[in-house]
């Protein structure tokens, strides 16, 4: 037997033994080369073994070497191609190093304080260089410990959760993403589980690493992230939770917001409250692991209890703002339509309002105190119209529990703060309350005795039944101070709305658009379009007076009769009493209707509507007699504005809730004064000299025409309409309004510097009752406002504007008297230099007066009777009103 090594050289194969006939048989079979030139060489059994395991080893190997290595390229190619694919049409990254997050955009007032927040999204941006490093080490530690070390993800981490993934079939499938990952997720892709989204948000983390730095991409995703409440972002969550800034929140606390990110649902302070201290207590020992917090921190931040505005243990901060009202919420609708819905919800704007909170306050007091006063006259109990279901009642927490759901005014304070409360049982002489959030004590007993309700017909136990839901308020001795019971009230069915503002500047100090915003949210002051009636007639005599006329100009208070299209139109004066000639100024201060049809009629109406457009009553006025007794509609936003204009002396004035707006960086975009101080900067300007203030305001009418007409509106509050209502230390003038059967009433006025308004009616307009008018209603609620904004704000004598000169003039018949004429009778009117008036002219603008007809005569009673008509409506009717005899060519 010969054995060959073989191998390439020889070209036999490698140990191989047996006969040459053999190895030239195996040869020629093809089961090994053999050669027989190679040379031979001989080894034994054991040697010839070993070496054929080795080579078979070795081949092994190199096999597996080979496929591992085509794997490794497929592999690679196909990662390659699926990122190539996955990598196209992706989403900007770089749009990030400039992205503005969405941010609340608060109102401020006059003295800096927060009074109203707008979002969308809650969330207070906070740069990186003020979140402070305990806040960001909370975060990190919580979710992506490698952050700083990693180039956008973590490949063990995406591995780790692979196996697990594996390992329990499905079932468990935990995230793996880093923060770079989730501020991809967030910004650019959407939050589904797929594998497709998780490459792509792989190779936008990988591209933004590039292009952004470390501390900016966390910047990002503390300002952008949802931390459950409504709170985005780490500033918001940290007011939310605790009332704090970021440099107050101490370790534990810190952590308790890093929990939030995983689920904030499922880590409520609350509900979840248990589960929550594990996921904070786990934050809090990665955060030692880390380094970021010493052993000994860690221990006394674990064993803190978890506290949150949540549980009660602390204010919220919500709780610091006063309740929305109708004055910024009219802020956020008129913004919206300057700036957009969206940029005023998400901009971050900071709105410097325009209103007094002082005196709002007594704008809502004032006008809740009328409406209250009405409706309880009226006698009806109507109460909130909610009740609550009997298995409520069951136990003191399922009620407290069922009446804090329910949607019910709670931002009443009239006379101190109205309560939602339920009945629980009424008795013969009592009722049984519970009260929301007021403990019952034996000082404070929660029972409303019937003798509160005496105001009510009616049996007391068939008007109230257990459930409903009523308010209350506490009753309170006037010298003490002490609790006397607790006193039911209703939220007033009729409305109104109220409105005060700086004559010169424009700017609103208090609105009130109802009696609850939270009852009513429909703003009366600028939404409600409802018919000025009289307080329209100032401008029907503006117009007048520009147009040659005087206050002791003559017109004819006599019948008129008007055929239109509707029917004969027989307007009449509110006494149903007819004066004849009369002086234009006892026509504004007494109101005659009849009046200021013939000077509307003398002067036309087209000049009559382009007044009220000038001074922005109206935007396109209609031009029909009628609409000079008010009877087209308005808001009393526009007609306490136009006044406005008569007291600073015919210049324009446009009304504003907002002095600035500024952007998220402080830039200013709006400010409502453009007025030029022309030496504030001056160094030189004398202690006793105020810096000039120069105005480019537009003139609306001449001056000496609105300082002739405010001297007649001081005649109406001084012995005329408003004589009765109004009594302030300083001059007033204004004009009272009632339009038909009272469906509104008005009063609008104003001193030196402050006008006001006030109208009342009910939404759905029906008549107030005959005892209704302006003057009554209305007039109680401008006095009571402007008695304590005169102290605030102080009042003088209305400015004399050069060029005129007075003439003492009988305001009963408009003939000129004496310079030392005095009396009752005397008044003292403005003239225009140059212009000497004519007296005795009377003016009936076309309507003829009849020769009998039977006058008013001064002294008589001005009764007004009230009939059924035979269509059973109520009308008012004089008895002594007739047309008499026509004069030659009768009405024309």
């Amino acid at each position: 037997m010969q054995c060959w090594s073989g191998g390439a050289k020889t070209g036999r194969a490698p140990g191989w033994c047996g006969s040459e006939a053999q190895a030239k048989n195996g040869a020629r079979a093809g089961v090994f080369p053999f050669d027989p030139r190679a040379p031979r060489a001989y080894m034994g059994r054991n040697q010839y073994a070993g070496a054929t395991v080795l080579r078979a080893i070795l081949s092994l190997f190199g096999t597996v070497f080979s496929l591992l290595t085509l794997a490794i390229m497929v592999i690679a190619l196909s990662i390659g191609a699926i990122f190539h694919i996955y990598g196209k049409d992706l989403p900007s990254h770089e749009s990030l190093a400039n992205y503005t997050p969405p941010t609340i955009s608060r109102i401020y007032s006059g003295q800096g304080r927060i009074i109203d927040e707008f979002a969308r999204e809650r969330r207070l941006f906070t740069p990186a260089e003020d979140i402070p490093d305990l806040v960001k080490q909370a975060f990190i530690s919580a979710e992506d410990k490698n952050f700083y070390t990693h180039g956008g993800y973590d490949a063990r981490g995406i591995a780790a959760a692979v196996v697990e993934a594996v390992r329990t079939r499905g079932r468990t499938v935990r995230g793996a993403s880093t923060i770079t990952q989730q501020v991809m997720k967030n910004f650019l892709l959407s939050g589904d589980r797929q594998l497709a989204r998780k490459i792509k948000e792989i190779i936008l983390a990988t591209r933004i690493e590039e292009t952004l730095s470390k501390e900016k991409i966390l910047e990002l995703y503390l300002n952008e992230i949802f931390l459950g409440q409504n709170s985005y972002g780490v500033a918001a969550a940290a007011q939310t939770y605790f009332n704090k800034t970021l440099g107050e929140l101490a370790p534990h606390e810190a952590a308790t917001i890093a929990s939030m990110p995983k689920a904030p649902s499922d880590y409520h302070p609350v509900r979840e409250k248990e589960r929550l201290l594990q996921r904070r207590n786990f934050v809090l020992r990665e955060m030692a692991e880390n380094g970021y917090i010493s052993d000994e921190v860690y221990k006394v931040e674990k064993a803190a209890p978890l506290r949150s505005v949540q549980n009660g243990d602390f204010d919220a901060f919500s709780g610091e703002l006063p309740p929305r009202d109708y004055f910024t919420d009219e802020i956020r609708r008129q913004l919206s339509q300057d700036f957009g819905e969206g940029e005023f919800f998400t901009g971050g704007l900071s709105v410097r309002a325009t209103i007094d909170p002082e005196m709002q306050l007594r704008a809502a007091q004032a006008l809740r105190r009328q409406l209250e006063s009405y409706d309880r006259s009226q006698g009806k109990w109507r109460g909130t119209g909610l009740s609550l279901p009997e298995e409520a009642l069951a136990s003191e927490e399922s009620w407290r529990k069922a009446l804090g759901a329910l949607a019910v005014a709670r931002d009443i304070d009239q006379g101190g703060q109205w309560y939602p409360a339920v009945v629980l049982e009424t008795g013969d002489q009592e009722m049984r309350i519970g009260i929301e959030g007021v403990p019952e004590t034996e000082a404070e007993p929660q029972v409303v005795p019937r003798k509160d309700v005496a105001w009510l017909p009616g049996d007391f136990k068939k008007t109230f039944k257990r459930g409903d839901v009523v308010h209350v308020r506490r009753m309170v001795d006037d010298d003490s101070g002490a609790f006397v019971r607790w006193t039911l009230r209703q939220v007033a069915e009729v409305q109104g709305g109220f409105m005060a503002m700086d004559v010169n500047t424009g700017r609103v100090l208090a609105m009130q658009g109802g009696f609850s915003y939270q009852a009513s949210v429909f703003n009366r002051a600028t939404q409600a379009m409802r018919q000025p009636g009289s307080s329209f007639k100032p401008f029907v005599y503006a117009a007048a007076l520009d147009s040659g006329y005087t206050p002791a100009t003559i017109v004819i208070d006599a019948p008129i009769e008007i055929d239109t299209p509707q029917g004969l139109w027989r307007p009449r004066n509110s006494s149903n009493k007819f004066y004849g000639p009369t002086p234009m100024r006892t026509g504004i201060e007494q109101s005659r209707n009849l009046m200021t049809i013939r000077l509307a009629q003398e002067v036309g109406m087209d000049v009559v509507a382009d007044y009220a457009e000038r001074f922005g009553v109206y935007d396109n006025m209609g031009q029909f007699l009628a609409n000079s007794l008010g009877s087209e509609e308005t808001t009393l936003y526009n007609m306490v504005a136009a006044y406005a204009m008569f007291a600073n002396g015919g210049e324009r004035v446009r009304p504003t809730l907002v002095d600035r707006v500024q952007d998220r960086y402080g830039k200013t975009i709006y400010r409502h004064d453009e007025r030029d101080c022309v030496d504030c900067n001056d160094p030189t300007l004398p202690d006793n000299r105020g810096p000039r203030i120069v105005s480019d305001r537009e003139r609306v009418m001449d001056a000496i025409t609105a300082y002739q007409l405010t001297s007649m509106m001081k005649g109406v509050v001084d012995r005329g309409t408003a004589s009765g209502a109004i009594n302030l230390p300083v001059p007033v003038a204004g004009k009272t309004g009632t339009t038909n059967d009272a469906r509104d009433v008005w009063f609008v006025g104003f001193t030196s510097n402050i006008a006001a308004g006030c109208y009342i009616g009910h939404d759905q307009p029906r008549g107030l009752g005959r005892s209704a008018y302006g003057s009554s209603l209305c007039g109680p609620v401008f006095q009571e406002f402007m008695t304590e904004a005169v102290k605030k704000y102080g009042g003088g004598p209305f400015q004399v504007p050069p060029g005129g000169h007075f003439l003492k003039i009988d305001r009963f018949t408009g003939a000129r008297l004496s310079d030392d004429a005095s009396g009752d009778y005397v008044v003292a009117e403005y003239f225009r230099d140059g212009e000497e008036p004519v007296f005795g002219i009377m003016f009936d603008g076309g309507f003829a007066m009849g020769n009998d007809l039977d006058l008013f005569n001064s002294g008589s009673r001005e009764a007004v009777q009230e009939v059924i008509t035979s269509t059973g409506e109520k009308a008012k009717v004089g008895g002594k009103a007739s047309f008499g005899s026509m004069s030659s060519g009768g009405l024309y």
